[in-house]
């Protein structure tokens, strides 16, 4: 019993319920950063993701889970309540600590609250890494795991700028939320690529999504309301666009508004396939959960901690190949969804 994965299902469990959980699985928490979190000596690493139910942190779940099996170390794992549960990470980070881990990998829901208890994480000799999203400041975190998300919104403002030649563009873009660092870098990058700033007039509706779908639904149909002759929607993530093409597709101006995006997740891409949006930046969490495992199953017996940022990559998808922009096919998209 004592080799299967121990799963803290709930941020909010408190560290004596873990502990408990621990002692039921045949472990035992040491209580600080030097123990493996586990009576047989098995290394322990510690996953807190944002949330459970976006895929892109189940993708990444799974892909920590597998690379944890193949080095023989035990993985624990917690996400917040939402997207932005910066009070459930908190605490999630104090139960992994009192379980003994070697290292935490961590995507930040609040890059800057978060920063303080990754501090006490470290001075405790836990290697943190952050995947995804890096903390404020990043060296709050030992390593950076993720994709260069100022280049992933580059990639998709470059194609929606080429796609959208000879027409005046009518900019909706539905984000993330206010100070989350990859959602301002994509849509940074985003501007960029396209070749507008802040505040151009061509920008007519800007909306938070929280990366949710359904708020991403309410958003597009708050952005029509506000600007029914929008062209062009940039998205921070593959649900958001989702949402925004039921409430295109119901407006009835799929066909008409063009839509692009961040992820490249299999259903992504089927979504692309189907006409939902015509490109999507794809990256790689896979590639983020496994390069983080091992990085603390190497420290664990070497001592040698992780540094600096890893950009795990990004590739253009589009349905459709446009003149003097770099970009892959679906197939392509559909053998690499999210690394697999």
């Amino acid at each position: 019993m004592t080799s299967r994965p121990i799963k803290i299902t709930s941020a909010a469990v408190t560290a004596a319920a873990l502990a408990t959980t621990l002692a039921a699985c045949g472990s035992s928490s040491s209580g600080g950063s030097s123990g493996s979190g586990s009576g047989s000596g098995k290394v322990s690493v510690g996953l807190i993701t944002k949330t459970e139910t976006n895929p892109f942190f189940v993708t990444m779940k799974k892909g920590a889970q597998a690379e944890a099996d193949k080095d023989g170390v035990k993985l624990l794992t917690a996400a917040g309540a939402f997207d932005g549960d910066n009070a459930g990470q908190v605490t999630a980070v104090q139960n992994m600590i009192a379980a003994g881990v070697k290292g935490i990998l961590i995507t930040p829901s609040d890059p800057k609250a978060i920063a303080p208890t990754l501090d006490r994480a470290r001075q405790q000799g836990i290697v943190v890494i952050a995947l995804d999203t890096p903390p404020d400041p990043q060296n709050s975190a030992d390593a950076l795991f993720a994709t260069d998300n100022l280049a992933a919104g580059k990639l998709i403002g470059q194609y929606a700028k080429t796609a959208m030649a000879g027409k005046t563009a009518k900019i909706a873009t539905l984000d993330l939320a206010p100070g989350i660092t990859v959602g301002v870098l994509r849509h940074n990058g985003f501007l960029a690529g396209f070749g507008v700033a802040e505040g151009d007039p061509s920008i007519v509706c800007e909306a938070d999504t929280s990366g949710d779908q359904a708020k991403g639904q309410a958003a597009m149909e708050n952005c029509l309301q506000k600007a029914p002759d929008l062209n062009l929607v940039y998205t921070i993530n593959e649900p958001a666009a989702m949402g925004a093409y039921q409430a295109l597709k119901a407006a009835g101006k799929d066909k008409a508004v063009t839509v692009v995006t961040v992820d490249g997740s299999c259903t992504g891409i089927n979504a692309l396939s189907q006409g939902q949006f015509v490109a999507d930046s794809q990256q790689y969490p896979l590639k983020m959960a496994t390069l983080g495992v091992q990085a603390v199953a190497d420290f664990a017996k070497t001592g040698k901690k992780p540094s600096g940022y890893t950009d795990t990559g990004v590739a253009l998808v589009a349905a459709t190949a446009q003149s003097g922009v770099d970009s892959k096919d679906a197939a392509y998209g559909k053998s690499n969804c999210w690394g697999s």
